[in-house]
């Protein structure tokens, strides 16, 4: 199958094709195996190496990135299909010289233990809090069309699929509340 803008041959005898991406507002041209997945893209070919891959079966979350501005699980994605597409990773969400809210909050609450997790958690979290945001219902809203109230069991629903093997959920869903109660 070829994608992107350009595909070609290599001298291995894999397919390969050129893709642009913008990753934590940067442009990268990058010429990739087309089996290469978003994660081992910003992984291995940018060094971008926060995003984790735990389980490679979308089922940790470890890997979640922003891809334009929607969280996703980049290890079940193909990066040959994202071209112009903007990504953004845990290294993309704090400023040149601060964490983001949502990092200070995290570190404020004690929110991570091991720390695996935690660069997916905090991209999750980001998608989940604009989710919110745009009152975007998810399965433990009663009324589909009210404003979204920001409850432990919404939190908890929304990062459902981000997995801590340390078990510091309590204090992730207080780190949460906080950031988005600073917003």
């Amino acid at each position: 199958m070829r994608s992107g803008r350009e595909s070609g041959k290599p001298a291995d005898g894999g397919w390969s094709s050129r893709v642009a991406l913008t990753v934590n507002g940067v442009g990268h041209d990058l010429t990739l195996d087309n089996r290469t997945t978003l994660l081992d893209a910003v992984r291995e070919q940018l060094g971008l190496t926060g995003s984790k891959k735990g389980c490679d079966h979308g089922q940790c979350g470890s890997c979640t990135v922003l891809l334009d501005g929607r969280r996703v699980k980049s290890c079940l994605i193909l990066a040959v299909t994202l071209d112009g597409r903007k990504v953004t990773t845990v290294e993309g969400l704090a400023g040149p010289d601060e964490l983001s809210p949502l990092q200070a909050a995290f570190v404020a609450h004690d929110a991570f233990q091991c720390g695996y997790c935690t660069p997916g958690q905090l991209c999750s979290a980001r998608g989940m809090l604009d989710e919110v945001a745009r009152d975007w219902p998810s399965a433990v809203a009663d009324d589909l069309t009210a404003p979204v109230e920001l409850t432990d069991a919404e939190v908890r629903e929304r990062m459902s699929g981000n997995l801590c093997r340390c078990a510091a959920y309590p204090n992730i869903v207080t780190a949460i509340r906080a950031a988005a109660a600073s917003r």
